[in-house]
């Protein structure tokens, strides 16, 4: 009766080993795992692609992480993550990496639907932003306080906006900051007062774009370069990517990725 316990004790050690040690072991070693992190920007939009191209690529696992563009670049450089995101174009020294232009956006004014004005001028938004203009009242609305938003210093979207409208004005300091696109929309759409810049790709009915310089930003408006608050996402990548990397980019600047991101309100290379 011991002899024959023992027995079933080895069996079932044995058993137990073998289900939860090799195969588990072999399923991970099974996964491609792709890791991906930088721009707010371009984030919810990689993961919008990572979704539709783990469905017919099931061994692919594809982590796509946020923390700005510049912490992206800084990873890649690091090589720390397989891509990352950048929407601003490389400084002189970041320029080793490479650089693969994904699809190009326009970063947004936003208001409030409340907020009766329809447009501005590039001057006008600076302005604002610099910290000259306070009140709605020097526009010819309402007598309050504008609450001016911004993006936080090592951003993409905030790189872009200072070398595309602010120029030769910095944002001023006591401009309320936030940390990411989600983040600043989520502001305008809560406060009848706010004004703030975002990605053409996550405008909705919940926030209002302002036409600039008499242009509506739109993908049509972008693609006649009419509309010039343009600028590229990129993935950068620190050497050659290997064939799981490749492979997913590929999808990316497929004609079936690009209309993805088409769909999203980005502008590709494809009509």
């Amino acid at each position: 009766m011991v002899r024959k316990f023992g027995i079933i004790a080895v069996a079932l050690a044995t058993l137990i080993i073998s289900c939860s040690g090799k195969p588990a072991d072999r399923t991970k070693k099974d996964k491609h795992t792709i890791t991906i992190a930088g721009s707010t920007s371009v984030m919810p939009f990689t993961e919008k692609l990572a979704e539709h191209f783990m469905i017919d690529n099931r061994k692919f696992v594809i982590d796509v992480q946020g923390g700005g563009s510049t912490a992206g670049i800084q990873a890649c450089l690091n090589n720390t993550v397989n891509i990352g995101m950048s929407s601003r174009e490389l400084k002189e020294e970041e320029k080793m990496l490479n650089t693969i232009i994904i699809c190009y956006d326009g970063i947004t004014i936003v208001v409030h639907p409340k907020n009766p004005l329809k447009a501005m001028t590039l001057q006008q938004v600076s302005r604002i932003f610099s910290g000259e203009i306070t009140n709605w009242n020097q526009l010819g609305w309402i007598n309050r306080e504008i609450d001016a938003v911004t993006r936080e210093e090592g951003s993409g979207t905030r790189s872009s906006f200072e070398e595309l409208v602010m120029k030769e004005r910095e944002i001023d300091d006591g401009i309320m900051v936030q940390d990411s696109n989600g983040s600043v929309k989520e502001v305008i759409a809560t406060d009848p007062y706010a004004i703030g810049y975002i990605s053409l790709g996550l405008v909705d009915q919940r926030v209002k774009p302002l036409t600039i310089n008499g242009v509506i930003p739109s993908i049509r408006s972008i693609k006649t370069g009419r509309y010039k608050i343009v600028r590229p996402f990129l993935y950068v990548t620190n050497g050659e990517l290997d064939e799981d990397g490749r492979k997913f980019v590929n999808f990316v600047l497929s004609k079936d990725g690009q209309n993805i991101l088409k769909k999203e309100g980005l502008v590709g290379f494809y009509d």
